[in-house]
């Protein structure tokens, strides 16, 4: 009796080991784990080398824990059946193991893994390491015999992709970092719009052409000179007759050097020749490759068209960079314009400010999948051009027509609906 005590204990232990490993291993995080290995540490290292084949590893964990709890159940109900005899001893038994394992070899484990995942998950990555070699040949046939019963339900595991790319896992773990309060929002910022650059298109953050400062190849040569000088931009296009047809853009430095070449003399300046081809980009250009190519042929501005060629507006290296860092402003620039808080929560906002700004600046979550500016959501989801004092709600805000320009939006009222 007593030894059979002893022996229901050390099962129960057991037991313990593979749940609490279970936990640990499939809650550690792998990237932690890897930059531990690559400081040295064997333990690690080991971990990672179990995690990489999750199945296996999970497969001879539920084998050993099945393994014990059965016969630590049959144990006990063996002893309480001798104990209390009539059929009393199976119930018994059945009560007190139902206890000892939950308690002591299910959620004492669990919790003690959940609370401090790498050192347990380390700590038990070399005997997990010989029990996964052990039980290697009867998991491999159990995961056989599962595949083929998932397969005849229609169900191919091994063809079986992650539904979130790495891409998608990191923004998910830096959100979730964030609201934690383990990172600021600088950073969180900075992180996701590196990571979010093969996401965005050109379109989504283009100077539109309607804001695009731009001069006529036939304007007399000392009104381009002031235009330049008053300008804040150091590249100004060159159309010809109609501003879709982009001939060149002059660069304020190459202005500066052909006026010190000729002595201030303008008229023996020839602006056409001393403007450099235009660089134009197709409008579903991702940052990712625009920022490949801006740093492969050594250009910053870039002149964006749609499928029939029409101008639609213009990107610079500097506007792809403030989507990673956020505004980068000169002794030029102005902060972002058009977005005013207000006491009670809310913003209002002009209609052209991008929804990806506002989410900067707000820290709020509006999708911009649809539309790039505020007011391209509105009209998106209303599915119509709205009126002033007209209000909608959706993905959790109420948003408010203050101010139309014939078709066009230009300002609104946003307040995040109550929860």
């Amino acid at each position: 009796m007593t030894l059979t005590i002893i022996l229901i204990a050390i099962l129960l232990a057991i037991s313990a080991f593979f749940s609490g490993s279970e936990t640990a291993l499939t809650a550690t995080s792998r990237a932690r784990m890897r930059s531990l290995e690559n400081r040295g540490s064997r333990r690690a290292a080991a971990v990672v080398k179990l995690t990489e084949d999750r199945e296996r590893l999970i497969g001879a964990i539920l084998l050993g824990n099945n393994l014990v709890n059965i016969l630590a159940s049959a144990l006990a109900t063996s002893l309480f059946a001798s104990l209390f005899p009539g059929g009393y001893g199976v119930a018994i038994a059945t009560a007190v193991m139902t206890i000892l394992v939950l308690v002591f070899s299910e959620v004492a484990p669990k919790t003690a893994a959940i609370a401090r995942a790498d050192n347990f998950a380390m700590f038990v990555s070399r005997p997990m390491q010989i029990i996964v070699r052990i039980f290697a040949p009867v998991t491999a046939v159990i995961q056989y015999i599962v595949r083929a019963t998932l397969r005849m339900i229609g169900l191919d595991v091994s063809a079986a992709q992650s539904v979130l790319s790495a891409h998608e896992e990191l923004k998910g773990a830096i959100d979730l970092h964030h609201e934690e309060g383990q990172m600021e929002k600088e950073a969180r910022d900075i992180i996701r719009g590196a990571l979010e650059l093969d996401d965005i298109s050109v379109e989504e953050i283009m100077v539109h052409r309607k804001n695009i400062e731009m001069l006529d190849i036939d304007t007399p040569a000392r009104q381009i000179v002031e235009t330049v000088l008053k300008s804040k931009h150091t590249r100004i296009p060159f159309y010809r007759n109609d501003p879709d047809e982009i001939i060149g853009v002059l660069h304020a430095k190459d202005l500066l050097r052909a006026l010190w070449a000729h002595n201030n003399d303008v008229s023996k300046i020839d602006m056409a020749a001393l403007a450099m081809e235009p660089y134009f980009v197709p409008e579903t250009t991702t940052l990712q490759e625009q920022l490949d190519a801006f740093k492969a042929n050594q250009q910053h501005f870039a002149l964006i068209v749609d499928e029939y060629g029409s101008l639609q507006g213009l990107v610079t290296l500097e506007d792809i960079l403030e989507e990673i860092v956020g505004e980068i402003e000169d002794e030029y620039d102005a902060p972002v314009q058009g977005v005013h808080r207000q006491p009670d929560g809310g913003v209002i906002v002009d209609g052209d400010v991008t929804i990806r700004d506002l989410n900067r600046i707000t820290d709020w979550r509006l999708p911009d999948e649809e539309a790039v500016t505020i007011a391209g959501l509105v009209i998106h989801e209303g599915r119509c051009i709205p009126d002033v004092g007209q209000r909608f709600a959706f993905f959790g805000y109420r948003f408010q027509v203050l101010k139309k320009r014939r078709n066009q939006v230009t300002s609104l009222k946003i307040t995040p609906l109550e929860s």
